[in-house]
């Protein structure tokens, strides 16, 4: 209970410093994508359903805060959380390339699929000015929060992790 309620808090306040604190800190109008963060990073230290779980209600609560289409955020989110928690089993918790590598990854695709079904079905194709002028910079971006939000999230994974353990100890 107590990871879900942690977890629930954690996506409203990545999502609402997302949507929120760092349109203060836009560069160009390039932002850092911290629900990607946040969902390949717990798809990587718990597993595939973490991840798709994590991914979902960010991105519903994305939806939800901006206009447009409901359940497009949900959709790609829950999806990269989805695949990128297969590398559940290759992850090594002292290394930060392959989250960093990972994160890079899901940003792209992410990049790519925003850009197919918001401007591409729409007849703009400009496919390399988008991917130069806002998917790269927002791929470099997200590498920089990385490295700044990542061993906080990992902390705070072994603090659930700790806290699971104890409950489940105190049941037996």
């Amino acid at each position: 209970m107590i990871r879900k309620l942690s977890m629930a808090a954690l996506i409203f306040v990545t999502v609402i410093a997302q949507c929120s604190l760092f349109q203060v800190f836009e560069i160009a109008s390039i932002k850092p994508n911290l629900l990607i963060i946040l969902t390949v990073s717990f798809a990587l230290m718990r597993g595939r359903k973490s991840g798709l779980l994590t991914g979902f209600f960010g991105g519903l609560l994305m939806d939800i805060l901006f206009p447009g289409t409901i359940g497009f955020n949900a959709m790609v989110y829950m999806w990269i959380g989805y695949i990128f928690g297969y590398s559940y089993r290759i992850f090594y918790d002292d290394d930060i390339k392959t989250p960093l590598l990972l994160i890079s990854l899901a940003d792209l695709l992410y990049g790519i699929v925003y850009y197919f079904f918001m401007f591409a079905l729409r007849g703009r194709i400009h496919f390399f000015y988008y991917l130069g002028r806002i998917i790269i910079p927002e791929i470099l971006y997200t590498i920089i929060m990385t490295f700044i939000t990542y061993h906080l999230l990992f902390k705070i994974n072994r603090k659930l992790d700790k806290t699971d353990k104890r409950s489940i100890d105190s049941l037996v």
